[in-house]
């Protein structure tokens, strides 16, 4: 979208619509799929990062870091608006704001939110990692070999903790919702690895989700 309609957007926002700033990467899309699992209406904004988008002073008004994603919420907690601006918490957001994505069972609940954790802190770093070293000027088989073995161990971690289950936390939950873009983002890698047949199977599981798929297709 064209940042000149984004400023004019930022004054005239529908109550009860939440506005969605992001671009077709990791965090963007796990933003995008945790309003469309939740429920919540929203509207897309989508900034082209490669034209520099995110550094304009239309955006750094919404997020002085300029980076993606970032929603806001005209009626936030109270009824007061509210600025969300990482994807780990736009996810806790849209599951606490709806009542979804967060199993109401507390062990269940807190192994949600350990698998989670760990899909943002090890996974989601470990992918990122990947993709600054495909930046770099030195990109020797040793350096992305290293990388590649640290992303599979943690694909290995979760590979376990799926067996017998369809989800990690039992249910669908923002467990799910935070590691699949990753997945999707390490999908080559993961799918040219021999094994790993749970967490491809999750993979599919979390596809075929007519919410996830509609975001994918409409965010990218």
């Amino acid at each position: 979208m064209q940042l000149s309609l984004l400023a004019a957007n930022v004054s005239g926002f529908v109550i009860d619509m939440i506005d969605l700033f992001t671009a077709a990467t990791m965090n963007g899309r796990r933003a995008a799929f945790a309003l469309a699992e939740c429920g919540l209406a929203h509207r897309v904004h989508r900034l082209d990062l490669d034209k520099g988008d995110q550094r304009k002073p239309e955006f750094l008004a919404i997020n002085s870091r300029g980076t993606i994603p970032a929603i806001i919420d005209e009626n936030g907690p109270g009824g007061t608006p509210i600025t969300v601006t990482q994807s780990a918490a736009i996810v806790l957001y849209c599951a606490e704001k709806s009542g979804k994505l967060m199993p109401q069972d507390p062990q269940r609940r807190m192994e949600a939110l350990d698998w989670f954790m760990h899909a943002v802190t090890d996974l989601g770093p470990a992918s990122s990692a990947l993709f600054q070293l495909s930046l770099a000027p030195d990109k020797s088989a040793t350096n992305i070999n290293h990388f590649e073995r640290r992303f599979l161990k943690h694909c290995s971690d979760i590979e376990a903790r799926l067996q017998g289950r369809s989800y990690l936390a039992g249910e669908f939950s923002i467990a799910d919702l935070a590691l699949y873009p990753v997945v999707l983002a390490r999908a080559a890698l993961i799918e040219g690895t021999a094994g790993h047949s749970n967490l491809k199977g999750w993979k599919q599981r979390v596809a075929a989700r007519e919410q996830i798929a509609n975001a994918l297709a409409a965010n990218g």
